[in-house]
């Protein structure tokens, strides 16, 4: 189930400290300020961010803080492989309960970030 049109932020290019002010007005103007739906969640279309930095990810926090604020919750589209495995990686989606939605198929999307051990015959067990 996709938000309404109104609750959809399209968020683009690097982005900034200076970016998540206005950032952040822009997800509690989709959730109550004028042509804002006022209910459900808003969705954060990050596909066009072009990097996976902790900048990102601060401005990914602080939009989820803003959007509890609102008594709402943000939604992640499209973020890029690397965005996913950074937020990942510093406990954002657990911590924040995060969702994520990704498009397209999984065929079209690079496989996920993981370890892979092999284990050899001679190999002692910890």
């Amino acid at each position: 189930m996709t938000a309404p049109e109104e609750n959809l932020i399209r968020i683009e290019g690097p982005v900034r400290p200076g970016d998540i002010p206005g950032l952040c007005e822009r997800v509690a103007a989709a959730r109550h300020g004028p042509g804002g739906g006022g209910a459900g969640d808003v969705v954060c279309d990050v596909g066009a961010v072009t990097t996976a930095d902790l900048t990102t990810v601060d401005a990914i926090a602080r939009l989820h803080l803003a959007a509890r604020r609102a008594g709402s919750r943000i939604r992640l589209r499209n973020p890029t492989p690397g965005l996913l495995a950074l937020i990942g990686l510093v406990g954002l989606v657990e911590l924040c309960g995060l969702v994520v939605e990704m498009e397209g198929n999984s065929e079209q999307r690079e496989p996920p970030l993981g370890v892979q051990e092999a284990v050899e015959a001679g190999d002692t067990a910890l």
